[in-house]
């Protein structure tokens, strides 16, 4: 895929690369309506999209159509950049190209299942969460349905439907205060992000918490538990958890 020299029209082997100090000129320039500055910061920054598409060489998708995936998340990363952060664009739109690829490769898989259906199933996820909490042993889907007010077979057809890829990001449900995630659902058991997490500095940012924020953070995003599973490890509810993971993560982004 990646050894076209021509991808959209573009010839690859001639895109330039600008620098840190081009940049920031660039972007003063966008800043003040400046249209030109905002096509060659973007064309400036193609090579990054390119370097990003060798992630999803073996998918067996259109390299032109990644490219103009990944183009609209550089353009979303320029669009809500923020220079007062003080963090290199770069860093800052990688994960964001990411993000957008994978959305398009979620949403054009060969199985499709419907809304109705995946919120069917994140629902199922809470309630499981919940009564597992309340109970102390996992739950049947029996008893899953029933809390639902659903049939047994529709709590599994929506569990099954979602053995396919998701995307972490995606909220699983609101129930009156901050939205819960599909990666608060689930245990990461390898991490295969580890290459850019490292590149925004996390661990330094991770310094700025106190002792118990960090051992938190660390077992969620470094040893993959669940929030459930950090709460019985240190003796607090997930509630509990849950807000000082959130606050934890506020304080952090503002050294990132």
């Amino acid at each position: 895929m990646l050894n076209k020299v021509e991808i959209c029209g573009v010839n690859t082997s001639k895109l330039p690369t600008l620098s840190e100090e081009e940049k920031k000129v660039l972007f003063e320039r966008i800043q003040q309506g400046d249209k030109e500055a905002r096509q060659e910061f973007i064309y400036g920054n193609l090579r990054l999209v390119l370097s990003i598409l060798q992630r999803f060489h073996n998918r067996g998708e259109s390299a032109d159509d990644l490219f103009q995936i990944g183009c609209i998340g550089l353009i979303k990363a320029l669009d809500n950049f923020d220079t007062s952060h003080d963090v290199k664009f770069s860093t800052y739109a990688v994960p964001m190209i990411i993000g957008e690829i994978r959305r398009y490769l979620r949403d054009n898989n060969a199985i499709r299942v419907s809304r109705s259906i995946r919120d069917t199933a994140y629902k199922a996820l809470a309630v499981k969460e919940k009564l597992t909490a309340k109970s102390g042993r996992e739950p049947t889907v029996e008893e899953i349905a029933k809390e639902l007010e659903l049939s047994k077979e529709a709590v599994s057809l929506a569990l099954d439907a979602i053995l396919d890829p998701v995307s972490l990001q995606e909220p699983v449900y609101h129930d009156g205060g901050d939205a819960v995630f599909v990666m608060d659902q689930v245990k990461d058991e390898k991490n295969q992000d580890e290459s850019w997490i490292e590149k925004i500095s996390l661990m330094e940012a991770m310094k700025k918490l106190g002792e118990r924020e960090q051992h938190i953070l660390k077992l969620r995003f470094f040893e993959g538990k669940t929030q459930m599973e950090v709460a019985g490890e240190i003796g607090i509810s997930q509630a509990q958890v849950s807000r000082l993971e959130k606050n934890a993560l506020t304080h952090m982004r503002k050294y990132l």
